[in-house]
């Protein structure tokens, strides 16, 4: 068999299963293989062409050992496809076959790479060199020429007519290269001609990888899931298909080189295009140079490539490390530049979701663990959920994630919920990151096994023990061991060591339960208009003044409380800054501005990805709170009541302390530079350093003793070194005195004037500082990942710190909103079910009606053992759904501690707020807009309890108006009598409103009031009796008594329907009521018919009726 025939057998491994992505272009057979790299312009007359040619095989060739039969050249399935402007390009390469160069197959031409190594082409697929000549390198093309020519021979020995294919091989590797090329739809000009019968055909041509080139295949095999930055130089390259992508995101340019398409990015813009990239829902690596210059020059491999190895990866959630950080990195790119940095949000959770069925309850529990790797938090749940996934679509609001992990095997209806979540935004960098793991990973047997080595190796101080994690639930145990696995491929597992940051997201005995219907309906951290935060309560709330203060915010208005002390204590402390003139509030209230995201500091730190420039920002932070908080601990003493803030702000200086040590080792000047080698001015305890700066400054006090033979030898006294170019201790000559210098002076530079030399001593001295100066580098960066690790011994205590600064922070925003005028303290009830709000108004349209509003205050009353149960009717756009919005956030806000828009108000203790409002279908869960209703009405009938605030918005509309008031009716009727929760129902159904007769104590009937304006019928002609609809004027007044009518002509006449429309809706609507009208009384009389016996009770039904 012949070599290449049987190397050909082992190209099985394509190059494209490494750069591929899942958008493939499919090729077709007869389309021609094309090897990428730089060919000799052909002599067919093309003008304006590049340079870079594409050469195709000629000639059909079969190969033994691919596993397919192919009856021409073809690419391979898994092909990466090229990007259309490039295609266009590679279609008007001219592929002549050249007359002159048909027996030169043996020759090639050696050529410098960007990394110092040469590419060996030939003819085929690269640049054609004549024959007896050899490149810079010829040894090595001597050994290729050999190799080359041996395959020759057994090619001939096998077949003296076969023709061998010009498929592009990695020798080393095994890796077939043409099934990483790229080509059009057509055949290129000039790929149908044929070489001649004697030429050298039967020899292998191929094109060979540069060094680096094969250096980045093996980095894709490793992780082939990410676009890969390799550092070249001064600057971060893509190769292949992660530089279409790049090129694409970053919109930058992509050409060919060599053997694969590239594009760059200069590295101080890293920080920058990774964000980007990542923003995007891309993974993104970092693959730096592992060695420096100086040091590899004396090793042995000096004459070796660069070793490259991956020092990061980074995904949406996964944004910590020195690379992309801006607290430091912002401070590099101008400001006309830095509104192309993608900033972190607020929260960057990643969340794991698993699902277990039970196939003998017939129940689904779902296993969640969420985990912020920039902030330290975790959370924990487990809980059981049906077939619409409320509970998880609840959760997963809550938490908002940037990326999602789930197993390969998601059931249905919860790839449809993620599908909803990912899609809510329009923008693609708002987008959450989905990505799909070995459903293996999720199996219980596997996360066990991999949970117990987590947590039985590498024992951290304050690390839970692996008893404590083992007594989680099954489900929960299922997430944590494939998020283990994933942050550890990013080297952020160490958060998860932390007992203290772990939590459960819902505990129900805690916190009031808000749905994610309740979530979306009462607007309570994004409004339904633009999903914009702007007019939802959140937004009311948040005056805080740090970002780890937005972030504790957040989660107090999701999850307001259920513990009646822990409500009061709060409202105490807002009380109290609102009402005291101290000045020790104010100095703490203005210690809190301006602050770095501490939080995620301190956790970057913990995961020692932090920078000098970010370390000495966070501690500097941390030293002078604590140094101030320190000084104002007698105003505190004496001068604050409120238990919850005196405990939170004397616990913090002691907390702090740790900061001050730490910040006394740095050197300000080379912290804020990032110059490692200056960063602490105190080296006694750093014993390596202290070596290695001495041995520096030996070889300097020898360079500087050198001088005095040199001017003993040039006869200058007073020379001198000098430095020009980064070059160092030059020995500076004037030309007219070179026949002074020694022979074996070597020359470094020269001008007309002068020239520079290194003696031999200098040039020995010098290199050796140079190592010594690297060496420093490396035993600098090691010194300071343990500085780090010492920091992060402290971790949770500076945490603790943190999270009584944001909640500081939180209790002067709660203030400041109670600063707005009209705000009152709600009294807590919490042995009554009950809600009274006099004067209420909606939060968040108080606001952005601004001072001079006209909103209309409204009363609200409900008893849990009395009237538990308002039905309100009334015309549309009345403010129906304002008022019932209104009540519930009143009571989310009064149980989060804060001050109420209202005059007075006496509330219970809601254990949850359920709402069924709107009308919307949901495409991704293949629901119907009826459907949607009814799943969230039995939702709500599943969970309220007599606790409960339950608001049903026109529930019933979506179908048939008499199964719609039925199944309304039913509905209410078993909130009233059986569950017995408090009760908003709004509803333009009339029969609803005999519930009030029915039960006379529990329920009343409501209406929004208006004023109905009769149409001006006297200027209409007297002859049409034309029907006109009613004008109606709002006045927003909740009013005793059931509305008649919905009046939803007026609302139509307000949408601007045409006028034609309006009269002829409002002469049938006249017929319609005209027509039951008639029924009604048709049937009233029949019905006193059938109650005559007699003459006289005939008589005296016809004399009533007459």
């Amino acid at each position: 068999m012949p070599k290449s025939a049987s190397k050909a057998r082992g190209a099985q491994a394509s190059i494209s299963r490494y750069f591929g992505r899942s958008s493939r272009i499919s090729r077709h057979p007869d389309e021609p293989r094309l090897c990428r790299g730089k060919q000799k312009p052909s002599c067919d007359g093309d003008l304006g062409l590049p340079p870079k040619r594409a050469k195709l095989s000629s000639q059909e060739v079969p190969l033994e050992g691919l596993g397919t039969k192919e009856t021409g050249p073809t690419l391979s399935k898994g092909a990466v496809g090229l990007c259309s402007s490039t295609l266009e390009k590679l279609r008007g390469f001219t592929c002549a076959a050249e007359p002159s160069t048909e027996h030169e197959d043996g020759e090639r031409e050696e050529r410098k790479v960007d990394d110092g190594s040469s590419q060996s082409c030939e003819p085929g697929g690269g640049t054609w060199t004549p024959p007896g000549v050899r490149g810079p390198h010829s040894h090595e093309t001597r050994l290729q020429d050999t190799e080359e020519e041996d395959e020759e021979e057994n090619v001939k020995e096998k077949s003296s007519g076969q023709v061998a294919s010009i498929q592009c091989i990695f020798p080393s590797q095994g890796i077939s290269f043409s099934q990483f090329a790229k080509s059009g739809p057509g055949r290129v000009r000039g790929a149908e001609r044929s070489p001649p019968p004697d030429s050298g055909a039967a020899s292998r041509r191929r094109s060979v990888f540069t060094p680096l080139e094969q250096q980045v295949i093996q980095l894709k095999q490793q992780h082939n899931d990410a676009l890969l930055a390799v550092e070249c130089g001064y600057k971060y390259r893509f190769f292949g298909e992660d530089a279409e992508v790049a090129a694409k995101e970053l919109n930058i340019t992509c050409h060919l080189d060599h053997n694969f398409m590239t594009c760059s990015v200069p590295t101080h813009r890293l920080f920058v295009h990774v964000r980007r990239l990542v923003s995007h829902g891309h993974k993104v690596g970092v693959v730096k140079q592992m060695e420096t210059s100086a040091i590899k020059a004396s090793g042995a491999n000096r004459n070796a490539l660069f070793t490259r190895q991956l020092s990061a990866l980074y995904t949406k959630s996964t944004l910590v490390g020195e690379d992309v950080n801006p607290v430091c990195r912002l401070l590099d790119v101008g400001d006309e530049d830095r509104e192309d940095v993608v900033l972190d949000p607020l929260d960057s959770f990643l969340l794991c979701i698993s699902e277990n069925w039970d196939k003998f309850k017939k129940q689904l529990t779902v296993g969640l663990v969420a985990v912020q790797p920039s902030t330290g938090d975790v959370l924990l749940d487990c809980f059981p959920d049906g077939p619409s996934r409320s509970e998880l679509e609840g959760r997963v609001l809550k938490i908002n994630p940037v990326e999602i992990l789930v197993p390969s095997d998601l059931s249905e209806q919860t790839r449809r919920l993620l599908q909803s979540v990912t899609n809510a935004s329009s923008q693609a960098d708002d987008r959450v990151r989905v990505e799909k793991r070995d459903s293996g990973e999720f199996e219980f047997v596997s996360a066990m096994n991999k949970v117990t080595e987590f947590y039985c190796t590498n024992v951290d101080k304050g690390s839970p023990s692996l008893s404590c994690v083992a007594a989680l639930e099954s489900p929960v145990i299922c997430c944590l061991g494939p998020l283990i696995q994933y942050l550890q491929e990013f080297n952020l597992e160490r958060v998860l060591r932390s007992e203290s940051s772990f939590r459960r997201l819902s505990c129900e005995s805690e916190v009031m339960i808000l749905n994610a219907a309740t979530l979306r309906n009462l607007e309570i951290l994004n409004n339904q208009t633009d999903g914009g935060a702007k007019g939802s309560l959140l937004w009311v709330l948040d005056h805080t003044r740090t970002s780890f203060g937005r972030r504790l915010i957040r989660k107090w208005v999701s999850q307001p409380l259920r513990d009646p002390q822990s409500i009061l204590e709060r409202q105490d402390a807002v009380q109290e800054i609102l009402e005291s003139d101290s000045l020790t509030l104010s100095s703490i209230r203005s210690l809190l501005s301006h602050l770095p995201d501490l939080e995620r500091g301190i956790c970057s730190i913990y995961h020692k990805k932090s920078t000098t420039q970010e370390f000495y920002l966070i501690s500097s932070s941390l030293s002078r709170l604590g140094l101030e908080l320190q000084a104002l601990l007698p105003a505190i003493e004496s001068q604050i009541n409120s238990v919850l803030l005196r405990g939170l702000l004397l616990d913090s200086p002691d907390l702090l302390a740790p900061a001050h040590a730490f910040l006394r080792v740095l050197d300000e000047k080379a912290a804020k530079s990032g110059n490692k080698t200056e960063l602490f001015s105190d080296l006694s305890g750093f014993p390596v350093l202290q070596e290695r700066r001495g041995q520096i400054q030996s070889v300097l006090g020898e360079i500087q003793d050198h001088r005095r033979e040199i001017r003993l030898k040039l006869k200058a006294p007073t020379l001198d070194y000098t430095t020009v170019s980064g070059q160092e201790f030059l020995i500076e000559v004037k030309n007219s005195l070179s026949s002074t210098v020694p022979p074996e002076w070597i020359k470094i530079s020269s001008t007309k004037a002068v020239s520079r030399y290194h003696s031999p001593f200098l040039v020995e001295r010098y290199k050796r500082l140079q190592q010594l100066r690297e060496q420093l580098l490396l035993d600098c960066q090691r010194e300071w990942t343990n500085f780090l690790e010492q920091f992060g011994e402290h971790y949770h205590i500076m945490k603790r710190a943190i999270s009584h600064l944001a909640t500081v922070d939180c209790l002067f925003s709660l203030a400041e909103v109670a600063k707005q005028g009209d705000y009152c303290r709600p009294e807590v009830c919490p042995s009554q079910s009950q809600i009274i709000i006099r004067d209420g108004r909606h939060p968040a349209i108080d606001v952005l009606m601004g001072e001079h509003s006209q909103y209309v205050p409204n009363h609200t009353e409900l008893q849990g053992d009395g009237r538990r149960a308002m039905i309100i009717t009334g015309p549309n756009m009345g403010g129906k759904s304002s008022y019932i919005r209104q009540v519930a956030l009143i009571c989310v806000m009064a149980q989060m501690g804060s001050y109420i828009p209202a005059s007075g108000a006496q509330l219970g203790v809601l254990d949850g707020i359920y709402t069924r409002m709107g009308a919307s279908d949901n495409i991704y869960k293949g629901r119907s807009t009826f459907m949607e209703e009814l799943t969230e009405a039995s939702d709500i009938i599943s969970h309220a309890t007599e606790r409960s605030l339950v608001i049903l918005d026109e529930l019933g509309r979506g179908t048939s108006t008499h199964d719609g008031i039925a199944i309304a009716y039913a509905t209410l009727e078993y909130f009233i009598r059986d569950v017995k929760a408090l009760t908003l129902f709004v509803t333009h159904y009339p029969p609803l409103c005999e519930l009030e007769r029915v039960y006379p104590r529990l329920v009343t009937n409501y209406h929004m009031a208006f004023l109905l304006n009769e149409p001006d019928a006297a200027a209409a002609p007297a002859d049409e009796e034309e029907a006109h609809p009613q004008f109606i004027t709002f006045l927003y007044q909740l009013t005793r008594g059931a509305a008649g009518r919905s009046y939803g002509l007026n609302v139509a006449r307000l949408a601007d329907v045409p006028d034609s429309i309006l009269r002829t809706a409002a002469r049938k609507s006249r017929e319609l009521e005209a027509t039951v009208s008639t029924r009604r009384r048709n049937k009233k009389l029949l019905s006193g018919l059938w109650s005559v016996s007699d003459r006289a009770s005939l008589l005296e039904w016809l004399q009533s009726h007459s």
